[in-house]
């Protein structure tokens, strides 16, 4: 075999290639914790990136929106500005929305639970008096409360130190989320105002140093991503807020209790794919049961009414197939992504999986139509 230059070059790569993964599979614990520490480097950039991406979502809209002449340059400025106001507003508004109704249903459960306890005290003590065994059993069971209290004065004597450097670390944490938080958000800032210029830079880059066919293809993977998580944190952000508007409205006609902050809950949790609502039905359930049992069954009925409403005629048309994604595959990704990362791993693996699987779907139906017409040529071949 004749080895040119392209070939030992193959085949110096390759080597070069083979020993960087026996390396790597020796020290995989080594370079998992260095891959570790480097993310935690980056962490102020990948926030920042984020950031950029939940603000640019309301800013496309505004800045399609604003009155803007060719070459103005207050349209970008005042959009960022506006979508900055946007996400600050709606998280203001919960707070101040949602808090005072908090302090409300605390109060409320300080009275109702006792009155709960009560009952159930009642009910209990008439089960004892028809089945006196089950009180003689819980009679018959044995405290030790000395070696109790021994425990308790010995962990609250050990535990001291232990809270002095807990308040310290936690003071440190605190005092470090917030710079890079800070600096997360400055770097969103120069993210969408120089986003033209930064993707115009990064192509530039990927020609110099790629060939066109990975360049052309990387960048439409890259659009393919943008467009799936954009389209779907967009609809089901919008479909979130739709539900919790639905219970508002009508647990208020139904004049039951809670029905603002059980809305707000509902449209928080409803942004967790699949499971999130029925974590506001559990609590919301709860609330109603701690007031009067008869409106905890009405709320689960109209929980589920609502619910089959939503996932048969809104979900379908504010969502619709922007994930294109079938049922058993998001099932798969809200399950893989649940135990991997939790609720975020949930929000971020859907659309994820939607790229992989819409780039398997291209390249198994191209593979297919290749296939199909070199059997055609053999066919027509005389």
């Amino acid at each position: 075999m004749d080895l040119n230059d392209t070939t030992i070059k193959k085949i110096r790569w390759l080597i070069v290639f083979t020993v960087a993964v026996v390396v790597a599979g020796f020290n995989y614990r080594s370079l998992f914790l260095f891959i570790i520490k480097l993310f935690g480097f980056f962490t102020p950039l990948l926030l920042g990136g984020v950031m950029a991406f939940v603000i640019h979502l309301p800013m496309q809209k505004i800045e399609k929106l604003l009155p803007s002449k060719e070459g103005s340059k207050i349209t970008r400025p005042l959009s960022l500005c506006l979508s900055i106001l946007f996400v600050v507003g709606i998280v203001v508004l919960v707070i101040f929305v949602v808090m005072p109704q908090v302090f409300d249903t605390l109060i409320s459960l300080q009275n109702s639970i006792p009155a709960f306890l009560t009952g159930i005290k009642e009910e209990l003590e008439l089960l004892f008096a028809q089945y006196p065994e089950i009180a003689d059993y819980i009679n018959g069971v044995r405290i030790d409360w000395k070696s109790f209290f021994e425990r308790v004065i010995e962990f609250l004597s050990t535990g001291a130190g232990n809270v002095l450097s807990s308040t310290v670390s936690a003071a440190v944490s605190i005092i470090s989320g917030v710079t890079t938080f800070f600096i997360g958000f400055v770097f969103a800032i120069y993210i969408l105002l120089q986003k033209e210029t930064l993707c115009r830079q990064f192509k530039k880059l990927m020609k110099a140093y790629l060939p066109d066919a990975v360049t052309e293809k990387t960048l439409k993977i890259v659009n393919l991503i943008y467009v799936t998580f954009s389209s779907f944190f967009a609809g089901q952000c919008l479909e979130a807020l739709i539900l919790g508007t639905m219970f508002f409205v009508v647990l208020s006609i139904f004049k039951l209790p809670y029905a603002l902050l059980i809305g707000v809950l509902i449209a928080f949790t409803a942004l967790i794919p699949m499971f999130g609502a029925f974590i506001g039905c559990v609590i919301g359930a709860f609330l109603m049961l701690m007031v009067d049992p008869v409106n905890a069954l009405i709320f689960l009925i109209i929980f589920f009414v609502l619910q089959q409403i939503e996932g048969n005629l809104i979900y379908p048309h504010v969502v619709g197939n922007s994930v294109g994604l079938p049922s058993i595959w998001v099932l798969v990704a809200v399950t893989i992504g649940g135990s991997m990362m939790g609720v975020v791993g949930m929000l971020i693996f859907i659309p994820l999986c939607s790229v992989l699987y819409t780039l398997l779907r291209e390249t198994v139906n191209h593979r297919l139509n290749q296939s199909n017409q070199l059997k055609k040529q053999k066919i027509t071949k005389p």
